[in-house]
């Protein structure tokens, strides 16, 4: 019984690194930036559920608050960040998200407080349900099934409809793309829409799993997010998923059988370490 808790517990964490990892192997992907500010994008998602849940008194209001606000931060985010300074060398964007990602985490520190802020009502941490007997929160429950259906939602609209297929068609050739008709631009800021959109999912999710949300809680999911994009090939979406997802599965069986000598995450990294040492161009990248 042990074993297929540490497993479905570990998939529940798999669905949260999915949902943050996604948009930045999507942002990869289309534009070869790594998106260190998507990291910031996730703290915003989280304040806009706790604040507006606070003052509504509705969790779904905060939700579609944090879609709408994670959204357009991310469109924002690539209009004045990046979009000027495609033609340069990939470090300078890499330099400028590290930048952003701090300027963010200092404004949240200047508008909502350095201690963070807790969740007024939260029957969701509080509530569980035992199927099987493993027992489960409903936040956990509400992540799987936010990442299940959105990714699902996800890889229908990019393989069944004409804005998607243009999304794929400019990443695997730009070039071909825009010669067919593509408008790149449309397509970048559709990329960053969905991909912030996750994030800011996520966030909230991270916040109501946690009772908390604090100005730094993106930093440390945004290093497993990229060591996540890393470990399933630079760029693909399916490596992403299921590196995520052995991720999540790796360290909730660490956290049992090598507790006494590395906490969670440092798991996750030495997973990451040796899996790179034998694959270095990661689950399902090419040499």
């Amino acid at each position: 019984m042990l074993f297929v808790e540490l497993i479905v517990k570990g998939l529940v964490y798999g669905c949260m690194y999915a949902m943050m990892a996604v948009g930045l192997t999507l942002v990869y992907g289309l534009l070869r930036i790594l998106h260190i500010a998507h990291a910031g994008v996730f703290a915003l998602g989280a304040y806009m559920v706790v604040t507006v849940a606070n003052a509504t008194g509705s969790l779904a209001a905060g939700f579609l608050v944090a879609l709408v606000v994670s959204a357009l931060a991310g469109m924002a985010i690539y209009r004045l960040a990046y979009q000027p300074i495609l033609g340069h060398p990939p470090f300078v964007p890499m330099v400028v998200s590290i930048g952003l990602f701090i300027v963010m985490q200092e404004a949240f520190r200047m508008i909502f407080g350095a201690y963070g802020i807790a969740f007024d009502t939260n029957p969701w941490y509080v509530a569980t349900i035992s199927p099987g007997g493993i027992t489960f929160n409903y936040v956990e429950i509400a992540m799987v099934i936010a990442s299940v259906v959105l990714l699902l939602g996800f890889g229908l609209f990019a393989g069944l409809t004409r804005a998607g297929i243009a999304w794929r068609a400019t990443v695997t050739d730009p070039q071909m793309a825009t010669s067919f008709g593509v408008d790149p631009v449309r397509v970048r800021y559709l990329n960053f829409m969905f991909g912030s959109a996750l994030a800011g999912i996520a966030g909230g999710l991270v916040g109501l799993l946690n009772n908390y949300v604090e100005p730094t809680m993106g930093g440390l999911v945004s290093y497993k997010a990229l060591a996540i994009i890393v470990l399933g090939g630079l760029g693909s979406v399916r490596g992403t998923l299921i590196a995520s997802l052995i991720l999540g599965v790796v360290e909730s069986f660490g956290t049992i059988y090598l507790a006494d000598v590395f906490d969670r995450d440092a798991i996750g990294f030495l997973f990451l370490i040796v899996v790179l040492m034998v694959r270095p161009q990661g689950l399902l990248g090419r040499k």
